[in-house]
């Protein structure tokens, strides 16, 4: 089945605000405590309120879950936790009857171990064709013991495991990047570039708005599997950001720009290096990337100042418009970050029992709102931020699923505490997140009731309202989404720039601050206190534009 793409406004993502759907936890249709595309169907009028052009959904398809989807057994199939292919192109039809365009998740890095491919070569042996298109390799030493490379997982540990063959002999072993459960696979054959430009047309003609590419820099590897110690120069890592990669992606975009209107590619992309960073964005390449910089910076403002820079300074070079992300399902969530004595993130500094205090980092979180939202480019938002929601930090150990968790030896938390079904409505578990009394598949606080959408849309000082005034306005000032930026004399602590006739201020420091003369003040993060800018709080404000320079 064809469906159609609006062909209005090409230019689209280049201001577009942006939601992440983890559809196992955003609302649950059949009432069996996960999250599914019945769920996400029946809350597409709560998206359309929010204010938000498109959706980006993590992976929906079928997959054991070894790594929440990121394992996938099958492109082209839903899994049935989360439905059928006919409610996915229900779901991206009837978003679009609402103005919300939807994104997916292309994960090319690697396969689920359970993929007919995968299955295929360990069936097939040593030396075969179908073990060509993954990273077999037989181990070092007399015996074939010991592992190929000793390259470390993003996951922690080793990036190999040993198979075993058909008489129970210990056999060659496979590379994987992250969980063993995740072979990766080998962009250098034929097949593999082939098959998934086949997936891009089966999703594209269903309809989809773009892809985000899961893990863009990994895909291709140093055929000779090199060891490497340290840092190493540009494009000489074995398996991360090589020169060889660039022409996948332009392969990519080419097969995009066959369809009508603007099929958007979007690059998880993590990489120090912003000239290396910014070449994922040429202009036959990507459109966007994430910019992770940003999100991983403490609240302090001399640091996001600098991220703001270093950031709008390399796309500059290739027209590419920014983004901007407070968090995701991978991130411990902004109003517990921001409340922390280092309110930077790392996933090697995650640690159980780090205390936050929670009104600090709400305070700030609401602030945040306005700065990202004012930045120029495109904006996302994890669900469940515009509500508050705080990081879970109590699971019980027994209901934990992250392989980051497991593979730390118990050291990280994971990344569970993010991803615990949203409270929607009601006083007690599930909040409206089953349409029956089922337990989510991850439990929820007690103390959330609060934080649903339904209490906090009837409080106008909510999260909830604050994101949908942010929004609204946002999409109200021609002023604000893409475009330019200029900063304005401000003190250290606080943050200043105009964007047209709109001025944003966001004040990092201790002391209340003065605000810039001003006609209007449009929305702030917080009360004003005697007409002046308080500790950890934003402004939007109607100014005279500032000539740009």
């Amino acid at each position: 089945m064809a469906h159609t793409q609006p062909a209005t406004d090409p230019t689209w993502w280049r201001g577009a605000v942006i939601y992440q759907v983890y559809p196992r936890s955003f609302a649950d249709g059949n009432g069996d405590g996960t999250g599914d595309l019945a769920g996400v169907r029946a809350r597409l009028p709560y998206l359309r309120d929010l204010g938000v052009d498109a959706i980006w959904v993590t992976p929906w398809y079928a997959s054991p879950l070894a790594d929440g989807g990121y394992d996938v057994a099958d492109y082209r199939a839903i899994d049935p936790a989360f439905g059928t292919l006919e409610e996915a192109e229900a779901l991206i039809d009837e978003a679009l009857e609402h103005g919300i365009r939807t994104i997916i998740d292309i994960v090319p890095n690697h396969v689920s171990d359970q993929h007919a491919w995968f299955q295929a070569a360990l069936a097939a042996g040593p030396g075969s064709p179908e073990r060509e298109r993954f990273w077999f390799h037989p181990g070092k030493g007399a015996d074939g013991a010991q592992i190929p490379t000793h390259w470390v997982s993003d996951f922690q540990g080793d990036t190999w495991t040993r198979t075993t063959n058909p008489d129970g002999t210990p056999g060659e072993w496979y590379l994987h990047l992250f969980a063993p459960a995740q072979p990766d696979l080998n962009w250098s054959h034929p097949d593999v570039r082939a098959e998934f430009e086949d997936v891009l047309r089966f999703w594209f003609d269903r309809g989809v708005a773009g892809i985000r590419i899961d893990s863009a820099a990994l895909l291709v590897k140093d055929p000779t599997l090199p060891e490497y110690q340290g840092e190493v120069g540009p494009g000489e890592h074995p398996h991360v950001d090589r020169d060889e990669i660039h022409d996948v992606y332009r392969s990519w975009r080419a097969l995009a720009d066959t369809y009508e209107g603007t099929r958007v590619l979007v690059g998880e992309v993590w990489l120090a290096d912003r000239q290396r960073f910014a070449q994922y964005l040429r202009p036959d390449e990507m459109h966007t990337a994430f910019n992770f910089d940003f999100m991983a910076r403490p609240w302090v403002a001399k640091e996001l100042r600098e991220s703001i820079d270093m950031t709008i300074a390399a796309h500059g070079p290739v027209g590419a418009p920014a983004t901007w992300v407070l968090s995701n399902h991978d991130v411990t969530r902004p109003v517990t970050r921001y409340g922390r004595d280092d309110s930077s993130f790392s996933f090697a500094a995650k640690r159980f029992g780090t205390p936050t205090d929670l009104e600090v980092g709400t305070r700030r979180a609401r602030a945040a709102a306005l700065l990202t939202a004012a930045l120029p480019g495109s904006l996302y938002v994890y669900q469940g931020d515009e509500l508050g929601l705080p990081e879970v930090e109590d699971l019980p150990l027994e209901v934990l699923q992250d392989p980051m968790h497991f593979r730390s030896l118990g050291v990280d938390p994971g990344r569970d505490g993010c991803r615990v079904p949203l409270p929607w409505s009601g006083s007690t578990t599930p909040y409206g997140f089953s349409a029956v009394e089922a337990a989510p598949w991850l439990p929820q606080p007690a103390d959330w009731t609060d934080l649903t959408v339904a209490a906090q849309s009837a409080d106008a000082t909510s999260m909830l309202h604050l994101y949908r005034d942010v929004l609204a306005r946002r999409r109200a000032e021609p002023c604000l989404g893409d475009g330019t930026l200029t900063w304005l004399e401000s003190s250290d602590e606080v943050l200043a720039f105009s964007r047209g006739d709109v001025t944003c201020v966001v004040n990092l420091g201790i002391e209340p601050a003065d605000l810039p003369a001003h006609t209007d003040v449009l929305l702030t993060s917080g009360q004003l206190v005697a007409g002046r800018l308080p500790r950890d709080t934003a402004a939007w404000l109607r100014t005279d534009p500032v000539p740009t320079s």
